[in-house]
């Protein structure tokens, strides 16, 4: 039976490059080798767990449409250290020599590439693991998707996200444009916190029947409606795109 692995390689790739980089008296060229050599073992471990029939690791592109929308996205972000950035041609041959397609777009970030194979192979019955540690990815989880943290070794399931947010996934995107998401420099509505978010969208189900009810706290709604173009800005960035033109069909990712 098919099945589809998805690698954000960037963010399996950094995760490993910082735990080499804290191994004392190591050049440049010894943590890129080092790195190269786990992420190899890592693509190893993960085709023999998911037993996967197709397999793509897709790096971002640079300056998406996100940028585009919200010039302040991932402004406080740290760079990628320029050692690393110079050599992602060579690490990605960790991926490659399993004959793992990686993938380099010009602009796109990998997260809407991963969620439009995700989405299109799922359309077709077919199964994907997609292996992050993105809560972004989160919402995606269904029959045929799922998310795989490799570091924790964990398929993560809708009750983890239930357990982790106190929400249901499927309010992720509302969750999100509510509180926004710091990591991102998303801004979300401001002074709504976690708390008021779970408590709107616990009750209402979403923000849009929140503020069509007369029973919504006057405070919330006040919040909501005074900054509604931050949360329409907030949840359109937080949510993955799954109509990317990728130019490959799923049959050239075949093993």
């Amino acid at each position: 039976m098919a099945h589809l692995l998805l690698i954000d390689a960037l963010n399996l790739i950094r995760r490993i490059y910082a735990v080499d980089c804290e191994q004392s008296g190591l050049t440049d060229e010894q943590i890129i080798k080092s790195c190269t050599q786990r992420v190899k073992n890592a693509t190893r471990k993960l085709l023999k767990a998911s037993q996967a029939s197709h397999a793509i690791a897709v790096f971002d592109g640079d300056r998406s449409w996100r940028y585009h929308l919200y010039p302040q996205y991932k402004a406080t972000r740290k760079p990628m250290p320029s050692e690393l950035k110079t050599s992602l041609e060579t690490v990605a041959t960790g991926f490659t020599e399993h004959n793992v397609k990686a993938y380099f777009p010009l602009q796109d970030e990998a997260d809407d590439i991963l969620a439009t194979l995700a989405f299109k192979a799922a359309s077709h019955g077919v199964s994907s693991t997609i292996v992050s540690t993105d809560k972004g990815f989160l919402p995606l989880i269904s029959e045929h998707i799922s998310v795989y943290d490799y570091f924790k070794q964990q398929t993560i399931n809708a009750d983890d996200v239930q357990k982790k947010f106190s929400i249901d996934k499927n309010k992720l995107h509302d969750f999100w444009g509510l509180m926004g998401d710091k990591t991102n420099d998303i801004p979300g509505v401001k002074g709504v916190g976690k708390k008021t978010a779970i408590d709107v969208l616990s009750e209402f189900g979403s923000v849009e029947n929140a503020l069509e009810s007369q029973n919504l706290n006057a405070t919330a709604r006040k919040k909501i409606e005074s900054d509604i173009d931050n949360f329409i800005l907030s949840k359109s960035l937080v949510a993955l795109r799954t109509d990317i033109e990728v130019g490959f069909t799923l049959k050239e990712l075949r093993l």
